[in-house]
């Protein structure tokens, strides 16, 4: 037997033994290469995370709008962010076409919420605004009169239009410029076999994985499981396309954090 030297080891083996998600399989949709953080955070509470990967992030073919807009950052009072992926890509094409360039202090920088605001700050940048809740259409309560203002929207290529259009209503100058595309994934061979197993809870993280986990799946008869979503856009997808959602996260929270504390939550709730 060994004998551990400290009581930490003991500290984490006991708050796992009590979380109500120890022995939980749960499934994570999220594209493999951005999975681990929450596999982590489920793994850390005693559960078995299972990677699906329902989509996958890949860059575009044609960067040419992209590239203009960086080249023209300076005619720009917002830039809107509206995911980490975004940023990154961003990023990527300034650093290839910009020699260096950043954006000016004179422009303003809006973040959909604190994981794509920690990513910008990681780069430099200043966020001006995040909003209260989570979701695109509340990044416009911060924004203040936009009439005639440049903003740019550096997105993914299957991005709601709700923000934009809304902008355009109050007569900005908008520039959706697709950044990445988000793009079906080929279904993962053990994922889908634990899947059809059975798992006690699934995840998704965006509209996007709703569609296509529906889409992967549609030919097998799958065990009831747990529905979890980070937010209400993508719970309403969930809904949308006949999936009852029994999880998501709560408003000030729809974050990785925030949908396993919700998950957390509901298997709480259902031990007693």
């Amino acid at each position: 037997m060994t004998v551990p030297t400290s009581d930490k080891p003991l500290a984490i083996s006991h708050a796992k033994r009590l979380s109500p998600l120890t022995g939980k399989r749960i499934l994570v949709t999220r594209p493999r290469a951005q999975a681990a953080v929450l596999c982590d955070k489920l793994a850390a509470l005693g559960a078995e995370p299972i990677l699906f990967p329902t989509i996958e992030i890949a860059p575009m073919d044609d960067y040419t709008a992209l590239d203009n807009a960086i080249r023209s950052l300076e005619q720009y009072h917002w830039i809107i962010f509206t995911s980490v992926n975004g940023v990154a890509a961003f990023w990527n094409r300034l650093t290839s076409v910009g020699a260096g360039l950043r954006p000016a202090p004179t422009i303003e920088i809006a973040a959909i919420g604190p994981a794509t605001a920690q990513a910008l700050g990681k780069r430099g940048m200043q966020v001006h605004f995040i909003p209260e809740e989570y979701v695109a259409e509340r990044i416009l309560d911060g924004l203040g009169d936009v009439k005639g203002q440049w903003i740019l929207l550096p997105r993914a290529d299957i991005a709601r239009e709700a923000l934009a259009q809304e902008l355009a209503n109050r007569n900005a100058i908008v520039h959706e410029i697709a950044a990445y595309r988000t793009l079906p994934a080929a279904p993962d061979p053990r994922g889908l076999t634990e899947l059809r197993r059975g798992v006690d809870a699934i995840t998704f993280t965006s509209s996007s994985t709703v569609r296509n986990f529906i889409e992967l799946t549609k030919n097998y008869s799958l065990p009831k499981s747990v529905i979890a979503c980070i937010g209400p856009i993508t719970a309403q997808t969930a809904r949308d396309l006949g999936l009852p959602v029994d999880v998501m996260a709560s408003r000030e929270a729809y974050t990785m954090d925030g949908l396993v504390a919700a998950i957390t939550a509901h298997f709480s709730s259902t031990e007693h």
